[in-house]
């Protein structure tokens, strides 16, 4: 998988997603208004200290899964980058090395069978951000 093919497949299979590039690292809204993505594609080390991202080829899918999931796939409740693990690792699902604590994954240059297996999670953050808009929306509403 690469950046396009994998922008590609998320901006096709949801409907209402927009998305936003900043220093070439893009960002997957469900309400681009509150500005808190659900995915992002990160290409270089300007935001990242913790991933060597400069090298060629080299990206990071990042996701925001709820609690539940992310609980059971790791324990941890340290702060992931000081949990042990080698964020400069390709093809691995692991806690994003500083939004961890926040439940967000990430996975340096995805193949296609690890790509297929963080589809429910890409599925899931897109759920959880169309349910934080319609909560928002519904809030507005009420407030008049």
């Amino acid at each position: 998988m690469n950046e396009e093919q994998i922008k590609a497949y998320i901006l096709e299979s949801v409907d209402g997603v927009e998305s936003a590039v900043d220093e070439e690292n893009l960002f997957f809204f469900y309400d681009r208004e509150n500005r808190l993505p659900f995915a992002t594609i990160v290409t270089n080390d300007k935001y990242d200290k913790y991933s060597d991202l400069d090298r060629d080829g080299v990206f990071r899918l990042n996701i925001a899964i709820g609690k539940t999931t992310y609980r059971s796939m790791f324990q941890d409740e340290e702060v992931p980058a000081e949990a042990g693990y080698d964020f400069t690792a390709l093809d691995v699902i692991m806690p994003h090395p500083e939004y961890g604590r926040v439940y967000w994954i990430c996975v340096l240059s995805p193949s296609d069978a690890t790509f297929e297996k963080v589809k429910p999670m890409l599925a899931e953050a897109y759920g959880r951000a169309v349910k934080k808009y319609e909560a928002v929306a519904a809030a507005k509403r009420a407030n008049g």
